[in-house]
């Protein structure tokens, strides 16, 4: 097992909501996460901020569930291609993420390959844990920033500050209070994150890669 080198920090980023738009589906009424290419939308401003991230010093490391190849809704192919479509989104601002972790497996996948209980499908904090690990992450000095009840409790487990992405939700508050899952922080989006860190005037070390 490597290392960890102590000190680094890493702003670790859920994707769907946080990076890119939701998407509607109208013939089902429902709001899901993009499974093509085709459907990827970065959120406005999310360049500029993953850039001035990158800029600072920070890590940047997606860590986001996605069970839509566990529920035959996507392919691996088509997951890999909408990596590719938000790092070249990314890169257009000049940003770049440091890395991309994702769990495919879901408890009750239709594919039994991904039908695991797994510690990395968030609320369970392996993803984190895995980039630490690999990346030489410091998490009690690193972010977790997302939109959801699993994200707040994946960072709570990894020690994380937790950040939650737009208002307190009125429909989260009841779970979260069950879950002791409050998070750390509430801000609006990932541009005003990047705001309260440039203002904590927390000590910034260079990233080496």
């Amino acid at each position: 097992m490597t290392a960890i080198r102590p000190g680094r920090r890493a702003v670790f980023l859920d994707r769907d909501g946080v990076i890119n738009r939701m998407v509607y589906h109208a013939e089902f009424g429902l709001i899901d996460s993009p499974q093509n290419p085709d459907e990827f939308e970065l959120l406005p401003g999310v360049g500029e901020a993953i850039l001035r991230l990158n800029q600072m010093g920070w890590l940047t490391v997606v860590v986001s569930n996605q069970p839509g190849i566990a529920k035959g809704k996507s392919t691996l192919a088509l997951l890999e291609a909408t990596t590719r479509k938000m790092h070249r989104g990314l890169a257009q601002a000049g940003a770049h993420l440091n890395a991309v972790y994702y769990c495919l497996h879901h408890p009750e996948a239709a594919q039994q390959e991904y039908r695991v209980v797994c510690d990395c499908r968030k609320p369970m904090p392996g993803l984190l844990q895995l980039a630490a690990i690999e990346h030489g992450i410091d998490l009690r000095a690193s972010f977790m920033v997302g939109d959801g009840l699993t994200d707040v409790l994946a960072g709570q487990a990894a020690g994380c500050i937790t950040v939650l992405l737009g208002n307190d939700k009125c429909e989260l508050c009841q779970a979260m209070q069950a879950r002791q899952a409050r998070p750390d922080i509430v801000l609006p989006d990932l541009g005003q994150v990047v705001r309260f860190a440039e203002k904590t005037g927390l000590e910034i070390r260079p990233v080496g890669f």
